[in-house]
């Protein structure tokens, strides 16, 4: 992800400070010209990074997955800092219709108790976590609005549960199905990226976007401003 909005990036000009260690990250005190840090790298090394950004009045936006169980303490962080701080699980356009798309769905679907849901994720083998933090979010909306359903599980046999399936394959930037299966059909809400180019132009629209903005945000919020 990092040298795909590298690349898109310098196709429109725009001027890339490059970091790859901790060594490196220090280095970005000393840059006042900096607006705005893209942040997508490893879930043990996500809440420092923007930490530092934060500390040093740098907006951020993180796509970083597996880390969430400390976003709390991040928001927080962000409110105490007065910055600016930008986290979505997935910043394909075309994922954010489909998340829209799953929640209308699933409001459809409360009242249908005859149907079982699940949701199958599936990525390249270098990813770190499983789930995705899209097929979170999604089950998490599910959880939401249908009202049988108390959280998620991976691999799951809980009928309470919304099961996650996780597969990890050569070459697969990423697939999420969600089905709804009952003894008469199923419904299958689908999204399949091509490449990863989709996930990198949204990434560099929000970073295009973000700063002259402030406090917690979401892709609720850019497409809120985009489409108005």
């Amino acid at each position: 992800m990092g040298k795909t909005i590298e690349k898109l990036a310098l196709e429109k000009s725009h001027e890339i400070y490059k970091v790859d260690t901790v060594e490196e990250r220090k280095a970005l005190s000393n840059i006042s010209t900096i607006e705005v840090a893209i942040e997508f790298s490893q879930p043990d090394a996500a809440v420092d990074n923007i930490k530092f950004c934060l500390d040093h009045n740098i907006p951020v936006l993180s796509g970083t997955t597996g880390w969430l169980e400390q976003k709390e303490e991040i928001d927080q962080y962000c409110l105490d800092k007065k910055g600016t701080f930008f986290y979505a699980s997935n910043y394909s356009v075309g994922v954010n219709i489909f998340f829209r798309l799953n929640n209308w769905l699933a409001k459809v679907m409360n009242g249908f108790d005859s149907y079982g849901v699940s949701i199958t994720e599936t990525h390249h083998i270098e990813k770190k976590d499983a789930p995705s933090g899209t097929a979170i979010t999604i089950a998490e909306t599910i959880a939401e609005a249908v009202l049988r359903k108390d959280g998620w599980e991976l691999d799951t046999v809980d009928e309470k549960k919304i099961c996650i399936h996780s597969i990890r394959e050569n070459d697969a930037p990423g697939t999420h199905v969600v089905k709804y299966s009952s003894p008469i059909d199923t419904i299958e809400l689908t999204h399949t990226a091509h490449s990863r180019e989709g996930f990198a132009k949204g990434a560099l629209m929000v970073a295009e976007w973000l700063p002259g903005n402030n406090g917690i945000l979401n892709m609720g919020n850019f497409l809120t401003t985009i489409l108005s």
